[in-house]
């Protein structure tokens, strides 16, 4: 279809490509964008800071990050859940005394009816000009201007254009925070004896951080030497913390499962697949697409 058929607004059939720019133009439904490679995080850069990494680690998800940043992470979780847990102890301790004040004012509530209803029994005449029958009148009178006081106070209104302050609002209950900190990228427990250190084999020795940063092809396989990126499924061996291609794993390390640096008895645990971005191809098998929600109009 050529750019004036898509143009064309005179048929007699509403588009795709009528309908996808009226979407656009209205503000309203959900719309996707496809990602190009400029959106796609490197394999060797933090998940978090997005920025190569200097002192890179990796979870037994395989996701990589800067240690540092990393560390911020988690001692900012940590002091959030102790905020989270210092307020819900709070709420309970509230909940509790108030409770405790309804039962005893439930108790103060039923001595005072019984009181009123033993003296509503008169064995015999009153006398109105005994003490007896003036303290029960000071009583009565007493009991009505403070019946008036509690209902005056109680016909005050809240502020009623205050959301939490209307009749039907309800106090919002905390619940109990979990003390468990989540990996921000697989949102699995994590804790900082999990994170084991990664040792990138740079392509050239000799040239120094800065250098080696500028080029597009960085780091490669600790043992077959081929280039690391994006499109090369790669693993983080446990115990040496090197990387290696998926290709060496399955041809030359799970043949007797030693490791090549170190020398030690490997594990399939010990081989941990390092996550990679997408390469700006669909066949790599990642979602490159981003939505945004937006409201909807129906009909």
């Amino acid at each position: 279809m050529t750019r004036h058929g898509k143009n064309c607004t005179a048929g007699a059939v509403y588009t795709y490509h009528e309908k996808k720019k009226d979407t656009a133009a209205s503000g309203y439904g959900t719309q996707s964008v496809r990602l190009g490679k400029d959106a796609i995080k490197d394999f060797d850069c933090c998940c978090l800071s997005l920025q190569p990494c200097r002192d890179p680690v990796v979870t037994k998800d395989g996701y990589l990050y800067e240690k540092e940043a990393i560390l911020q992470y988690i001692l900012h979780q940590k002091t959030e859940i102790a905020k989270k847990m210092k307020a819900y102890e709070k709420q309970k301790q509230a909940l509790k005394s108030e409770g405790q004040l309804e039962s005893k004012s439930e108790e103060r509530e039923r001595a005072e009816k019984f009181k009123q209803r033993e003296n509503n029994i008169v064995s015999k005449p009153i006398n109105p000009f005994t003490s007896d029958s003036c303290s029960i009148m000071c009583g009565s009178s007493s009991s009505t201007s403070s019946d008036t006081g509690a209902s005056s106070s109680s016909s005050a209104l809240p502020s009623f254009w205050i959301p939490s302050l209307t009749p039907e609002a309800k106090p919002t209950l905390l619940k109990k925070p979990s003390k468990t900190v989540l990996c921000p990228m697989s949102g699995c427990p994590l804790k900082m004896s999990d994170l084991i250190s990664v040792r990138f084999t740079p392509l050239d020795p000799s040239l120094d951080r800065v250098a080696l940063l500028t080029r597009q092809d960085r780091y490669v396989c600790a043992v077959t030497k081929d280039t690391l990126g994006n499109s090369v499924p790669c693993a983080v061996l446990r115990p040496s913390g090197v990387v290696v291609t998926m290709e060496c794993v399955e041809k030359l390390i799970q043949k007797d499962m030693i490791d090549p640096v170190t020398g030690d008895k490997l594990k399939e645990k010990d081989i941990i697949p390092l996550q990679r971005g997408g390469t700006g191809f669909a066949g790599s098998g990642v979602d490159l697409k981003a939505k945004e929600a937006r409201p909807v109009m129906q009909a």
